[in-house]
């Protein structure tokens, strides 16, 4: 997308005395049309009117020049022809209109209507409408410039607003007063992305400190253990120290590779999509999960839900989300999984009899880096990512991962669902 960046206020202006300019014109065209009409029609029923009086005046016996001075006047002039041929009277020279009317007395009388007056009338006003369309014109521009100025003065304030926060100032906004007219919706939607943008540097800094927290642990623990492997002398105090550090090692593999698998989350996972059974994802889950911790009941029930999807992410997510629920329960525990369906979805839930997540933390589970109290122990290795990648490969499936309550009320239930294929 290239956005036109041309002066909206030389636009607006413009615009504004384009429209005036018209609606000027079209007046003053207007108005010279109509006062032209208008005389034309004045200057008929002058005329008409004057044959009436001179049809009066002939049966009151007014006769030859007496009668055309008294029907002519400064707009009209008469010419009279008697019967017996005598003209009294003459026609004005240029334009002119003309009405004819034969008297009682035989004799024939035209009025002529003057219409050089009414031009040069009719130029004047002309003359006049347009100096005042010009001096309108002028009016409108220089009162334009000042309101398009004043109109667009919050644009500057979102401007000098946006160059302060990009110079390094953090927590202003626009706050407008009004977000039902268009500069406040835009203002609004201004301050919405300026929220989201902190919101996500904020929670961007808070992930970036917590996971380096994280790993700073198990580095100091690498660290420690080759300080003492290296000082150790005993054959059986180096092999509990070799043990340590795979340990130690492999619980920091285990945080970097949760951390790229986010990243990779972030910017858009790339999913190989073949048909891929819910039912028997779970029954392989199932059987990991029983070699990792023989004490545990692990029972999978349901019917095939077979969906569109990468079987190596899907694996992921019910992986993390049984080793969620193994480090929840404990020793003699008991996680369920349970596949079902749908006309619109495949439906998988993963139950555990723990100490339960509590309704007010059953999104924020979902979080990066969370752990409750009841279900998580630093101790067993967990860093509190699992479920958010859970949620984010289910997601980039068109799925949704969520906490829901257990049907027994007792424990967890963790739900995906997902469209079927």
């Amino acid at each position: 997308m290239r956005l036109r960046t041309v002066s909206l206020r030389r636009r607006v202006t413009l615009a504004a005395l384009g429209v005036v300019a018209a609606v000027l014109v079209g007046l003053v065209i207007g108005v010279d049309a109509l006062f032209a009409t208008q005389s034309q029609h004045d200057l008929d029923q002058v005329m008409a009117e004057k044959a009436r009086v001179a049809q009066q005046l002939a049966k009151q016996r007014v006769r030859g020049q007496e009668l055309v001075n008294r029907l002519e006047n400064r707009g009209v002039r008469v010419r009279l022809v008697t019967a017996d041929g005598q003209s009294y009277g003459r026609a004005p020279e240029g334009t002119r209109r003309e009405v004819a009317q034969e008297l009682p007395n035989g004799a024939v009388i035209t009025f002529y209507g003057d219409t050089s007056v009414l031009t040069e009338a009719q130029s004047r006003l002309r003359r006049l409408l347009l100096l005042t369309a010009l001096a309108a014109l002028v009016v409108t521009a220089l009162a334009l410039v000042g309101v398009v100025r004043r109109a667009l003065a919050p644009l500057d304030e979102m401007t000098g607003l946006a160059r302060s926060i990009a110079a390094g100032g953090r927590g202003a906004r626009l706050a407008p007063a009004r977000t039902d007219t268009e500069l406040g919706r835009t203002a609004a939607a201004f301050d919405d992305m300026l929220d989201s943008l902190e919101g996500s540097e904020a929670r961007t800094r808070r992930f970036v400190a917590d996971a380096a927290h994280e790993l700073r642990t198990p580095v100091a623990g690498v660290r420690a253990v080759a300080e003492a492997l290296v000082h150790s002398s005993g054959v059986e105090e180096r092999e509990r120290l070799n043990l340590l550090l795979v340990r130690e090692a492999r619980r920091a593999g285990r945080l970097v590779d949760d951390l790229l698998d986010l990243a990779r989350i972030d910017a858009g996972l790339r999913l190989r999509r073949e048909p891929v059974d819910l039912l028997e994802l779970a029954e392989a889950e199932a059987a990991r999960t029983r070699v990792l911790a023989p004490w545990l009941d692990v029972a999978v029930s349901g019917t095939p839900a077979v969906v569109s999807g990468d079987p190596e992410r899907l694996a992921q997510v019910l992986a993390n989300l049984c080793d969620n629920a193994r480090q929840a329960v404990g020793p003699s525990g008991r996680v369920r999984l349970t596949t079902s369906t749908s006309a619109t979805s495949a439906v998988l839930v993963v139950t555990d009899d723990g100490p339960g997540v509590p309704e007010a933390e059953r999104e924020r589970v979902f979080d990066r880096l969370v752990r409750l109290d009841e279900a998580r122990d630093r101790r067993r290795g967990g860093a509190g990512l699992g479920l958010s990648i859970a949620r984010g490969v289910v997601r980039a499936h068109g799925g949704e991962l969520s906490c829901v309550p257990p049907d027994d009320g007792r424990g967890a239930a963790f739900r995906v669902v997902l469209p079927p294929a």
